[in-house]
């Protein structure tokens, strides 16, 4: 087993004042053909937070716990942080680890799941920042998919669990759950993983085993729904449905009490948490006379930071039994450098903010 001597947070990045909107959002849409006003359009998501993704400092108060849950466990590694779209970049940071004389580094990616734009980019993105950094670049290797690990099942479990006592006491008991996560053309999800549709069934396991979980602390199961949410392309590029907002439309229609949003797709509380759900879904919740509250996303949460360091310890050295919950496999180390390949899907995505 490789010898490593750093750890890379990797992360999607996001604008940190009004003047970083455009210049991350052309990062972000480069070579895709947006046109101006669909930026400008995006822009204003951000003007609503003084021009600050929450992103970047949900990754340094990442960075800040995960240093302390390896010091506890007594793992000595550098920790370093890069980013695809916006300061610290990647590749900045891949040269400041071969400066540093940083050989073997393991990297965990802020994304749970497989596809293009959630796996298989930011691998493309490390190899060419380590390209870029030259010979004396480290080797990097990316940590497994992590949806089906307790460490995270749990975290957004009770998450979940926490968001239902928000709701009011006549509604609680009946709410339904809304699972979401970020939606991609349909092309790309069916591409996604070595048989293809890898993201969705990863998505649909993830959200049965949380409602799962939930149900054991509650001594009752509840009725769920997976909706996607964020989506960014042309109408004439089909993408993965149904919509956040169709679902809350059709559960108030159809008498639902209340809804629990559960945001499993994502880790951390960044922008297409905060104005995609806590903005356009709650607004339109509240229109629709339907009780709404968010489950926060696993961010901190000392299970989700423990599981990061599980699975840095388990690429040191191999383990009787992986941790995993539910009927899918662990995850791979290693994905085939074919896998999740699809670029004209990425030419179809529009801007999205962060992920």
């Amino acid at each position: 087993m490789p010898d490593y001597d750093a750890f890379l947070l990797v992360s999607f990045g996001g604008p940190e004042g009004p003047a970083d909107v455009m210049p991350f959002l052309e990062n972000v849409t480069r070579g895709r053909g947006v046109p101006r006003d669909r930026l400008a359009e995006v822009a204003r998501h951000y003007d609503l937070f003084g021009g600050v993704s929450p992103i970047n400092q949900q990754c340094r108060d990442l960075l800040t716990a995960i240093g302390k849950d390896f010091a506890a466990a007594g793992l000595d590694l550098p920790l370093y942080w890069g980013n695809r779209n916006w300061h610290p970049y990647l590749a900045d940071t891949v040269a400041q680890m071969a400066a540093d004389g940083v050989h073997s580094a393991i990297a965990f990616v802020t994304s749970a799941y497989g596809s293009y734009s959630s796996c298989r980019q930011y691998l493309d993105d490390i190899e060419a920042a380590r390209a870029q950094a030259g010979p004396g670049a480290p080797r990097i290797d990316k940590i497994r998919h992590f949806f089906n690990h307790p460490g995270f099942i749990g975290s957004v479990a009770q998450a979940a669990h926490a968001a239902i006592g928000q709701l009011p006491a006549g509604v609680a008991n009946d709410a339904w759950l809304v699972f979401t996560a970020h939606s991609v053309p349909e092309a790309m999800a069916a591409a996604s993983g070595p048989a293809g549709g890898l993201y969705p069934a990863q998505l649909v396991e993830a959200a049965r085993l949380v409602a799962g979980e939930l149900a054991r602390a509650e001594g009752r199961e509840r009725s769920w729904r997976l909706a996607y949410q964020s989506r960014s392309g042309p109408p004439s590029v089909p993408w993965l449905a149904p919509d956040i907002g169709g679902q809350l439309t059709e559960l108030a229609a159809s008498g639902a009490a209340a809804v629990v949003v559960i945001p499993v797709g994502f880790v951390s509380d960044h922008m297409e948490v905060v104005f995609d759900l806590d903005t356009e879904a709650a607004g339109l919740a509240r229109r629709l006379g339907l009780p709404m509250v968010r489950a926060a996303t696993p961010g901190t949460d000392p299970r989700f930071v423990s599981m990061i360091t599980e699975l840095v310890n388990e690429r040191r050295g191999p383990l009787a039994q992986a941790p995993v919950l539910g009927s899918l496999p662990v995850a791979p180390d290693f994905c085939p450098n074919d896998c999740c390949r699809l670029p004209s899907a990425r030419r179809a995505a529009g801007p999205g903010a962060d992920r």
